[in-house]
């Protein structure tokens, strides 16, 4: 697993040479994203079945993947997941690709991986509250896209 974290961070130092590294940087993207509803999923300390179909639905509508890649995906953010003691490179790499709707976009996904259960524990709030403000989130728009996925 630490492998794949360090191919991870040396594909995205990568980045801006060829097209091959544009495709490297789109599926790095995909990672960082798997990772940060996964993170919400593990913030609990209790993750479901249900839950992780709500990650790989929330994945393939955010990313249109073809089976293989989305199972490719989700089983990084997996294992991504529990070796990770900080979010911040993940964020980061977000903050430099999407632009402000994209990353509020990414918050509502999130969300709606915390609601999956009807309960909202505190640490997935916190979770998704320090993403929000590592993504420059504003306050409303975080409490916005909270109603929206609470279905309130």
């Amino acid at each position: 697993m630490l492998n794949k974290l360090k191919d991870f961070f040396n594909n995205e130092l990568m980045l801006n040479s060829s097209a091959k590294n544009k495709e490297q940087n789109t599926y790095s993207l995909q990672q960082a994203c798997a990772l940060l509803l996964m993170e919400v999923s593990r913030a609990d300390f209790e993750q479901s079945v249900t839950e992780n179909d709500e990650i790989k639905q929330q994945l393939q509508s955010l990313f249109d993947l073809s089976d293989d890649k989305l199972q490719e995906l989700f089983v990084f953010s997996q294992e991504a997941s529990r070796d990770t003691t900080s979010v911040y490179p993940f964020t980061s790499m977000i903050n430099d690709n999407y632009n402000y709707d994209e990353k509020v976009n990414l918050l509502k996904l999130m969300w709606k991986v915390a609601y999956i259960d009807n309960e909202l524990d505190k640490h997935e709030e916190s979770t998704i509250r320090a993403v929000a403000d590592l993504l420059y989130v504003s306050h409303g728009d975080f409490i916005k896209v909270k109603h929206e996925a609470s279905g309130e």
